[in-house]
């Protein structure tokens, strides 16, 4: 879960700042409007930062700058889906840029806390999700991204593109061929381990 959430007083410091600052953008959302819409995608955009980076502790400073970014940009957005969308591309450009900061050091599975499942099912379930770490490990940053979007948080593709700045229409196929790498690289992997008993 979230260790710290961008306090109102954050909210009224970007207002002071927008106002000091005579070249600054007016935010246009209001405290009571952006803590709606912060409670309805934080947990979301948390888990796609998490996913991405595969730092829990990253995601969360991510999430903050993200939220912080998307309050400086001061847009004004035609819907909700809009300025999720808006939110989810600045969020995508940090996780790239962590990336290539931290290039080195390879994307690990977010641990669950919740996970309540024991014996046989729960070492089965490890071992899934330990593959699909190692399959999305090999996998390129924005075939992870393409991934996550699509299956995890069920965009569409229109809200893909926008998300990571594609065009509409090669989402479908970029998507398509990262979901065959990923078939693929798990393969592999089944196959080398049954081979290995």
């Amino acid at each position: 879960m979230l260790t710290r959430d961008l306090t109102l007083a954050d909210v009224e410091r970007l207002r002071v700042d927008a106002k000091a600052n005579e070249h600054a953008t007016v935010l246009q959302m209001d405290e009571d409007t952006f803590r709606a819409f912060y409670d309805r995608t934080s947990r979301a955009v948390w888990g796609y930062l998490a996913r991405l980076t595969g730092d829990r502790q990253l995601a969360d400073d991510l999430l903050q700058e993200a939220y912080y970014k998307f309050l400086r940009a001061g847009s004004d957005y035609d819907s909700e889906a809009h300025r999720r969308n808006a939110l989810f591309r600045i969020a995508t450009n940090l996780a790239r840029d962590a990336y290539r900061r931290r290039q080195t050091r390879p994307v690990t599975e977010p641990h669950d806390e919740m996970q309540t499942e024991s014996g046989q099912d729960a070492a089965g379930e490890f071992q899934r999700r330990t593959d699909l770490t190692r399959a999305l490990n090999r996998m390129r940053p924005r075939e992870r991204e393409l991934l996550w979007l699509a299956y995890a948080e069920g965009s569409s593709h229109k809200e893909i593109a926008n998300a990571l700045g594609l065009k509409h229409g090669s989402v479908k196929l970029l998507l398509f061929r990262a979901r065959r790498r990923l078939a693929g690289l798990l393969t592999r992997r089944t196959e080398v381990a049954d081979a290995a008993r």
